[in-house]
């Protein structure tokens, strides 16, 4: 097995996944990563490696799928046990970390503190000082084209790269009834958490900048409303591909109650949400609407039906163009093969054979904007796709 470092790749997600603040016109994201994992170990112990590797593999199990009730198919519960028959490439790493006390050995700390002469209360701030330790981690890559095949086999859903955005806005009202709107400053906790669920599923979570515009147009009472029409306004400059949009009311008796709305190909869909704790109750309604994207763009190879669509493709200017449009469409998952039908100055037509058909493969190019739509004056077939490359 040869080791080899991962840590940009896999930096790569996170970066991309952990966007708080982004610029109008967010679309989906061509995501990586997606078949590495990182993990925590204790030592570089064969027991301690061989735990974290089949971590690992569950982590992009789900990542790959997008759902967790793949997860306890029989196929990968056994590909999960001998998850080492997967694996690419590892490495090791560390990183410093803070070490945070346990909330019973605080109190007695601050107890203590409370009790020293006022000479002593000078030095407290450098010795309150969180401490730090060295933690080790093991990067994991595993094989794609393996773990894709053994997907297959098994007839489980493979979500491409390609991902739709989601973009998020949220209301909340605390037990006093004063509402706010999420913000990274006053509620870092909420972000962190929808974040790191982004992370775990390989979904694109993005926030709004929240400038005089998005307030202009969004109204924080037209936010608590969860105003369809006012929310679809303030979104369009993001060009996202989704929507979510909650309102969060944290009682006086610590319960979190609410309404979330989700708007996805033109539809508007809303659900409650109840829970004691604010992890599990952010973790649902993504959990949710995770599912439905996954279930929606992911497919199963071999079951779709192949089929051939022409991609009529304007404004491949050079060869650098040529090239690069080449490159993006072989690597969407369901293309299984490209071919070049007509060149014709800075037209160019290419032949696909697709896993699926023409309406899926429009779906999943309309997540980027490298490809604008063209509307033709004249009727095409449907096998027939016409766009101008626009990167």
């Amino acid at each position: 097995m040869n080791e080899t470092k991962h840590s940009g790749r896999i930096a790569g997600l996170l970066i991309a996944l952990a966007l708080l603040l982004v610029s109008p016109h967010s679309v989906g994201l061509q995501m990586t990563g997606l078949y590495d994992h990182r993990v925590a170990v204790a030592n570089e112990s064969d027991a301690e490696r061989n735990r974290a590797i089949r971590e690992a593999l569950e982590a992009v199990f789900l990542k790959v799928t997008g759902e967790a009730r793949w997860l306890e198919h029989p196929v990968l519960l056994q590909a999960v046990r001998n998850a080492q028959s997967y694996v690419e490439a590892i490495s090791y790493a560390s990183e410093t970390v803070a070490v945070i006390p346990e909330p019973q050995a605080a109190d007695q700390q601050t107890a203590a503190a409370a009790d020293q002469p006022s000479q002593d209360e000078a030095r407290l701030p450098a010795s309150s000082l969180p401490a730090t330790r060295q933690q080790r981690y093991i990067n994991v890559s595993f094989a794609d084209s393996l773990l894709n095949a053994l997907l297959a086999s098994a007839e489980i859903p493979v979500w491409d790269s390609n991902r739709p955005s989601v973009l998020i806005w949220m209301a909340l009202q605390d037990a006093a009834g004063a509402r706010s709107v999420l913000t990274a400053d006053v509620n870092p906790q909420i972000i962190e958490l929808m974040q790191a669920f982004g992370v775990e599923r390989g979904l694109p979570i993005i926030f709004p900048v929240l400038d005089f515009e998005d307030r202009r147009t969004l109204s924080e009472d037209a936010l608590w409303a969860l105003d369809e029409d006012a929310i679809r306004s303030a979104s369009a400059r993001y060009g996202a591909d989704s929507i979510l949009t909650g309102r969060l009311h944290f009682t006086a008796s610590g319960e979190i109650v609410g309404l979330w709305q989700f708007i996805f190909r033109g539809q508007a869909e809303v659900f409650d949400g109840f829970d004691d704790d604010l992890a599990a109750y952010l973790n649902a309604p993504l959990n949710r609407i995770s599912n439905q994207l996954a279930g929606y763009f992911a497919i199963v190879p071999e079951l779709a039906s192949e089929q051939l669509v022409r991609l009529r493709v304007e404004g491949i200017k050079d060869l650098r163009a040529y090239s690069a449009l080449l490159n993006y469409v072989r690597n969407l998952r369901m293309v299984q093969s490209v071919n070049t039908a007509e060149l014709d100055g800075e037209r160019l037509e290419l032949q696909l054979a697709l896993l699926g058909d023409a309406q899926q493969l429009f779906e999943l190019i309309a997540l980027d904007r490298d490809l604008l739509p063209i509307a033709s004056s004249q009727r095409e077939a449907q096998s027939v796709l016409h766009y101008r490359w626009t990167r």
